[in-house]
């Protein structure tokens, strides 16, 4: 346990270090503690003017949507990749790679190309031969489509890859031990994958539902512009002219902060919990 733990300083330390100052100085910033103009002032009238102004319910409500059923999507994808990694020899080859070459792509390009893929003008439009009007509106529509297919085709590469690591090591051979005893498939997905792969599938869930849930570009190239997420109206406020609006930025910020420390914390206990009964 030392051992690991002075592995893992190098870049714990650090890490630890800058997410402090940012932390510190966001709560700082809305509470007017160090204000763009003006003297300090403790004080919670930034969050009273972002709730008050109508727009963070709505705001919570759209990128938890996003978030849940992006990563919901990601997880069931993730997982049936996996598995085909793990079970066939030609899936281990060509969908680890399909992965793994994913990953290195940034968000932003991501979401530029699934905006020029699923437009109304863009290239499967075209492809059908679809007129104006006759196209689903995945871009900026009412169900932000476009933003929660692009997460969740990303994320999903990324959950595979974890899950299909966890059960590359124990799955095979416990799988082919419960069968010798007369387990059938469903049996042993049920007793035997499906609590490997539990763990896996919470940390790398929650860690693609947080990145969903603050992430800014994404819904900023491929959502509507009104009502916004979390992360696309804490931008707006930040670049706005009127400064005086700057630590209602910060605001939003830290009430998104809150509910990703939330849902983590509640996800690491849910992993603890079935580290121990698996």
């Amino acid at each position: 346990m030392k051992r690991f733990v002075l592995l893992i300083l190098p870049a714990a330390v650090p890490t630890a270090l800058v997410l402090g100052a940012a932390v510190t100085m966001g709560v700082a910033q809305s509470m007017g503690l160090t204000p763009v103009a003006g003297g300090p002032q403790s004080s919670l009238d930034a969050y009273s003017a972002v709730a008050s102004s109508g727009e963070l319910a709505p705001a919570v409500v759209i990128s938890l949507s996003i978030a849940l059923v992006a990563t919901a999507i990601a997880i069931a994808v993730g997982f049936t990749t996996a598995l085909a990694m793990t079970t066939t020899r030609f899936g281990s080859k060509v969908l680890k790679g399909l992965a793994i070459s994913t990953i290195p792509i940034p968000h932003v390009i991501g979401a530029a190309a699934i905006g020029l893929l699923l437009a109304d003008s863009g290239w499967l439009a075209r492809l059908f031969g679809s007129t104006a009007g006759n196209w689903p509106q995945f871009v900026a529509g009412p169900w932000w489509a476009a933003t929660i297919i692009e997460y969740a085709w990303k994320e999903s590469a990324f959950i595979a890859l974890v899950v299909a690591a966890t059960l590359s090591r124990d799955a095979d051979e416990l799988a082919k031990t419960a069968a010798v005893l007369g387990a059938g498939p469903a049996a042993r997905m049920r007793y035997v994958t499906m609590p490997l792969a539990t763990p896996a599938l919470i940390l790398a869930g929650t860690l693609s539902f947080v990145y969903a849930l603050g992430s800014f570009e994404v819904p900023w190239l491929l959502g509507r512009a009104y009502p916004e997420p979390l992360p696309v109206l804490a931008y707006r406020l930040f670049t706005s002219t009127d400064l005086e609006v700057r630590p209602q930025a910060f605001a939003v910020s830290m009430v998104t902060m809150a509910i990703a420390l939330v849902i983590g914390v509640s996800a690491l206990r849910l992993f603890r919990r079935q580290v121990v009964t698996a």
